[in-house]
């Protein structure tokens, strides 16, 4: 099983990737800690992509969550068996990096880099609100999802995210009708 999580900041892609590495005993990559290195620092972009590259020759069964479309964004969108693109308003997003960052404030979740402390600020609340929902991004998700759609799933809120978590425990995913657009 091969499955790939993209969506808006906040939306839930990092605890969605834990929860089926956990359902089905299947390594989790979390692009974040590949894109940051200690103190939010960018990791260089050759070295990241080659470790993505390692991580999907490795192993034969894997969860990749996160967007960067620089990290083999294809090849993983081709070699997942299911595709899940979290589409929760940005007020749902916003609201649950806030819940995120009182749970984690000043500490580093397990979703991220060694050294990259739990972070709130005005930069990041304009991404979720703004900048990550502009037209050309929204575009670029149906660009690159589009090809694979037969295998997409997308999740626009917390029932369906309930629902599509209840409805795979214990058992493979199966593909489920939903909306043709992000």
């Amino acid at each position: 099983m091969k499955i790939s999580i993209m969506g808006y900041s906040g939306s839930g892609k990092s605890t969605l990737a834990q929860f089926l590495g956990k359902q089905y005993g299947i390594p989790v990559l979390h692009l974040d800690t590949v894109n940051f290195s200690s103190g939010w620092q960018e990791r260089d972009r050759a070295q990241a992509v080659q470790l993505v590259q390692d991580f999907m020759n490795q192993n034969n069964s894997w969860v990749i969550d996160g967007n960067y479309s620089a990290f083999l964004q294809q090849e993983r969108l081709c070699q997942s068996e299911q595709i899940i693109f979290m589409a929760f308003n940005r007020f749902n997003c916003l609201w649950r990096a806030f819940q995120r960052y009182r749970q984690y404030q000043g500490r580093t979740r397990e979703s991220m880099a060694p050294g990259c402390n739990e972070k709130l600020d005005r930069e990041f609340v304009a991404w979720i609100l703004l900048e990550g929902r502009k037209k050309s991004r929204r575009q670029g998700y149906k660009k690159a999802l589009q090809p694979h759609m037969q295998k997409v799933i997308i999740i626009k809120n917390q029932r369906q995210l309930e629902g599509y978590m209840a409805g795979n425990r214990g058992k493979l995913p199966q593909r489920q009708k939903g909306p043709e657009r992000p």
